[in-house]
């Protein structure tokens, strides 16, 4: 029974009851598939329940995803494949996407999940630093992965799945045959590497982050207490638009669930808000991560979804871009769950966050600490998170800094979620931290204010926050006011360069359907922000666009249109000698 109250020490109770207990050997196949599959209450369940956008679908069982990864770890094993190879898994949302890395992780290799969408150039520059040994592609990125190969010299072998059969040095189907010897999984340590995931950061190629073992270990607490809970109760189905080859669709969607014995949704196919909400009805979808920018359309596209959809929601996580009030009372009032917004990066994922409620020890649910329309929520059990400075002092409540994470928790003990270091770069792994080695902040690169109750409020990337005329100015804020009015699916505010007051306010707004971007809306989206913020906010120039320049994560990239205005203002030469060059 949920307690109509949180006890106000809920929160504190949990850190202080907290304790990590990591095994010296641990292995993400083993504990997120192979226990599952050994035992007969649960080698039947689903484990994976697919469908294509053609029509086609199916389901997996643990018994099955697990005879698969046996297969396919003899085969990688019989093509040269050794412990510590990286290898690159360039599928979408499908079922052999879970089997490889299921393979890859009891083989002892380093799974590199690439997205689908990334082209020739991404493709190339990842096969080549990380010095992948052999690629799994399917027919979303064979082209491109055979376009780059005589580029990759180390990549001796390219495997081809589902419609790019013929395409590869071998098939999917004849590398895994038909037998059903199992395969004597490697005994890893915690420590060891099990996951290569390259990050783009503001400036310079993309670093490869080297994720171990047991950063599962450390994502849980934060999964269980985002997703109310889950675990503890029955028939939950999980689903997520979130990309299995990024650290949102891999550590925060499919391996967390597998790791509980639960089912998973893999939808091969474009996110439409539509049919992400006939997907959820069919498959009586119970949690759910979705990103801010897919709930901004839901919310745009099916006001009161509830209305055509029989949903089956106990929780929604959100993660990637601040969430806003506007699409938090949406959640509450049309999908009938309180969002749980999260946060987190790829070196150190699931710290902060919100949680509706957990089951205690005692096994009973109790409530947690409620979500605050706006924040970021608290620090996780386990993770001791803090707002630091430029010189790595904690900040005083009120004043903002950078995220950080320290190496030890509340206890002194270490934190399993940190990355193992960027690869062949440790000068940016180096810079990453701030103090003693052994006893040091984690800086994330995001700017927040902590309150004196410890909750965290989101102002932007670091290098997204700006300064007009000596205020300085978040741009989530804004684009969550502008983003309340009709007119506005979606906005995001960037600083244009101005010789009086150093920037200007610029907000880009994509419009919803059955709106004209003329001067009029852009005196009415002006006047509607500067009723609800500080007069120095309210974008003094709002150009429309089609539209915002995208991640492959869903982000949003900010400085993709703020090298765009320096670029116009070098143009115009009024600004040629007070504005610097930007790193390209």
């Amino acid at each position: 029974m949920n307690e109509p109250h949180p006890h106000p020490d809920r929160w504190e109770h949990l850190h202080a009851g907290f304790r990590w207990q990591v095994p010296a050997h641990f292995n993400i196949a083993q504990v997120c598939c192979r226990r599952w599959a050994a035992d007969p209450r649960t080698a039947r369940r689903t484990a994976i329940a697919w469908e294509h956008e053609d029509g086609r679908s199916g389901r997996l069982s643990y018994a099955q995803l697990q005879t698969q990864a046996d297969r396919l770890s003899h085969a990688l094993e019989a093509l040269g494949v050794a412990r510590g190879d990286r290898v690159a898994v360039v599928m979408p949302q499908r079922p052999e996407t879970a089997v490889a890395h299921m393979a890859l992780y009891q083989l002892g290799a380093v799974a590199m999940p690439l997205s689908m969408l990334f082209g020739p150039e991404a493709l190339a520059f990842r096969l080549q630093d990380s010095g992948a040994v052999l690629a799994l592609a399917d027919e979303t990125a064979m082209a491109n992965v055979r376009a780059v190969r005589a580029e990759c010299p180390a990549l001796r072998a390219v495997v081809a799945v589902g419609a790019a059969a013929g395409q590869g040095d071998a098939d999917w189907a004849d590398v895994l045959g038909t037998g059903r010897r199992p395969f004597e999984p490697v005994r890893t340590h915690a420590d060891d590497a099990a996951v290569l995931i390259y990050t783009s950061g503001t400036t310079g190629p993309p670093k490869g982050a080297l994720i171990p073992h047991r950063a599962l270990i450390g994502n849980l607490p934060g999964f269980v207490c985002s997703q109310n809970g889950f675990g503890a109760g029955r028939g939950e189905v999980f689903w997520s638009p979130a990309d299995w080859a990024w650290t949102g669709g891999l550590m925060d969607a499919l391996l967390p669930t597998l790791y509980f014995g639960r089912r998973i949704v893999a939808w091969q196919g474009r996110f439409a808000p539509e049919q992400a909400l006939g997907l959820m009805e069919r498959h009586r979808v119970t949690h759910t991560f979705l990103f801010p920018t897919a709930l901004k359309a839901m919310m745009k596209a099916v006001p009161e979804p509830r209305q055509r959809f029989r949903l089956h929601l106990q929780a929604v996580m959100s993660a990637g871009e601040a969430v806003g009030d506007a699409v938090f009372h949406w959640c509450q009032q049309s999908l009938g769950v309180t969002v749980n917004e999260m946060f987190g990066q790829t070196e150190v994922n699931y710290i902060v966050g919100n949680c509706g409620r957990y089951r205690g020890l005692d096994g009973g649910w109790h409530a947690g600490w409620p979500a605050r329309p706006g924040s970021m929520g608290r620090a996780y059990p386990g993770h001791r998170v803090a707002v630091i400075d430029d010189e790595g002092r904690e900040c005083p409540p009120g004043t903002p800094g950078d995220v950080a994470l320290h190496r030890l928790d509340r206890h002194g003990h270490p934190d399993p979620v940190f990355f193992l270091g960027y690869w062949r770069n440790e000068a940016a792994t180096a810079a990453k931290f701030t103090g003693d080695p052994a006893s040091s902040w984690c800086r994330t690169g995001d700017t927040a204010v902590m309150d004196a109750d410890g909750c965290l409020w989101y102002q932007g990337r670091s290098d997204d926050v700006f300064k007009s005329a000596g205020y300085r100015i978040g741009p989530s804020e804004i684009e969550n006011c502008l983003v309340k009015h009709a007119a506005v699916a979606n906005a995001a505010v960037v600083p244009k360069p101005d010789a009086d007051r150093g920037a200007l306010v610029k907000a880009y707004v994509v419009l919803a359907p059955g709106w004209v971007g003329d001067a009029s809306l852009v005196r009415a989206l002006q006047q509607h922000v500067r009723g609800q913020l500080a007069p120095y906010e309210y974008p003094k120039e709002i150009e429309f666009i089609d539209a915002l320049p995208m991640t492959t994560t869903g982000k949003v990239q900010r400085r993709v249109l703020r090298l765009q205005e320096e670029a116009r203002a070098r143009a115009a030469g009024a600004l040629s000698k007070a504005l610097p060059p930007t790193e390209p």
